[in-house]
């Protein structure tokens, strides 16, 4: 029998009070390329003595997501292609809803919610499974998984439409409304607030003809799919003595070199530079091997003018780090990992509208040597989902796609980071976690 059996699915409307934008909101250059990859899936996982009746929880969560679409409405559209001029954009209409799934699972979430090692075939099925292989299709979709002492809340949301920063932002304003109070962040969904140099609508298309060539169809590219069944995943945490002992140490490093650091390492920067160390002592490179470590930039504050902090959309561009497998295995590899991050955000922060492509012939040909970096040591996701039941046990992305991917958020105490790893091979996971626990705890 499966861990998690689906009980029902409904669907919540959107408000008739909510105002419905009156052409579609077609996807800026930065989410074009979102559109062919795989959907930001987020779990959230409570438990404890005291929650309440199951009932009263799917009650809440109803009525509380009906009151926050009233200003979320675009979430409960549909991603279409126009055919007439080569877009893709969010259509809004007043009989718009939301796919709301009710299941029940008889495994431990104590276990699930505590545990370092992930069970994935549990966690998968605790977030809804939305078909986004042709358009139309569904932007966002929810469910709520009773347990034993616990409940899960799954979101899965289409990629085009939103990036981590408009995940919790939907999630912080859903978790407001079931508490009964205000939000206190107006959303904004206006895609003219991103002004990027190369224009909008011309290279959005151009994108959409190079990467999506048959739209309505959407192809998620195979290295994204082929090995994720078989990935082994991870979750640590690093609190804040441990970061700041990190960071002294990455400091001592430049001053005994005499290769100082432009400026103190940033949580960012401290966190990727001892996991991408450990990956790639973890992996059997070739030391001539270049190794490459990406991730993404929130250009919402850089971009000029600023993007209002409440816009719901993606707002990212691309970073990519280049360093020898020997450099990354030598006594200084956490500076030399650290400074080459730090010069990458500058060099972002010079030209934070690039809209380049972050499939780039180099990644796509070093996809085996590629670290990639998600979410944000920044979402305080644990802080802003209390629904009424108080703050979720464990969060976990659902999503993660790559052998040597890395997922990040601030951790349960509101200080640390929590640091989550996909590998595919358990022997280089375990020899990850020991170097990466030998890292943090030597320095």
């Amino acid at each position: 029998m499966s861990p998690v059996r689906v009980i029902h699915a409904s669907y919540v409307n959107v408000p008739a009070t909510a105002a419905l934008p009156l052409e579609p909101i077609k996807l800026t250059a930065m989410e074009a390329i979102w559109v062919i990859m795989p959907v930001l899936q987020h779990v959230l996982l409570y438990e404890g003595a005291d929650m309440p009746p199951f009932e009263d929880i799917l009650q809440a969560l109803r009525s509380s997501l009906a009151v926050t679409l009233g200003s979320f409405a675009p979430l409960a559209g549909k991603l279409v292609h126009l055919k007439d001029t080569g877009d893709v954009a969010i259509s809004c209409s007043a009989s718009d809803s939301v796919k709301f799934v009710v299941a029940e699972s008889d495994a431990d979430v104590r276990r699930l919610a505590r545990d370092e090692e992930h069970d994935l075939p549990v966690l998968e099925q605790l977030v809804p499974d939305v078909d986004m292989s042709k358009l139309p299709a569904a932007v966002l979709a929810v469910q709520a998984t009773r347990f034993n002492g616990g409940v899960a809340v799954g979101v899965t949301v289409h990629h085009a439409v939103a990036d981590g920063r408009s995940l919790w932002t939907f999630v912080e304003a859903w978790a407001t409304a079931c508490r009964g109070e205000t939000p206190a962040l107006t959303p904004s969904f206006d895609r003219s607030l991103v002004k990027l140099p190369r224009g909008e609508e011309e290279e959005a298309r151009r994108i959409f003809h190079e990467w999506a060539p048959n739209l309505p169809l959407v192809t998620t590219p195979p290295l994204f799919l082929e090995d994720r069944p078989r990935f082994t995943r991870r979750t640590f945490t690093l609190d804040m003595p441990d970061i700041q002992r990190l960071k002294q140490h990455i400091v001592h490093l430049g001053e005994a070199h005499d290769a100082p650091l432009t400026g103190p390492p940033s949580t960012f920067v401290t966190v990727t530079a001892l996991a991408w160390t450990c990956f790639a002592r973890c992996k059997p490179f070739p030391l001539n091997d270049d190794l490459l470590l990406f991730f993404l930039a929130d250009v919402r504050g850089r971009l000029d003018p600023p993007v209002d902090r409440g816009y719901v959309g993606v707002c990212l561009t691309r970073c990519l780090v280049m360093l020898p497998a020997r450099e990354l295995r030598g006594p200084r590899a956490l500076l030399t990992a650290a400074a080459a991050v730090q010069d990458e955000i500058r060099r972002m922060n010079r030209d934070p509208a690039n809209q380049q492509s972050h499939l780039t012939p180099i990644m796509l040909a070093s996809w085996d040597r590629l670290m990639n970096v998600s979410g944000s040591s920044a979402f305080a996701a644990y802080d802003i989902a209390d629904f009424g039941w108080g703050t979720p046990r464990r969060t976990e992305p659902i999503r993660m796609n790559h052998d040597g991917q890395l997922a990040l958020m601030r951790g349960r105490d509101g200080l640390g980071v929590q640091v989550s790893v996909s590998l595919l091979q358990q022997a280089q996971m375990d020899e990850f976690k020991s170097l990466f626990l030998e890292l943090v705890h030597s320095n």
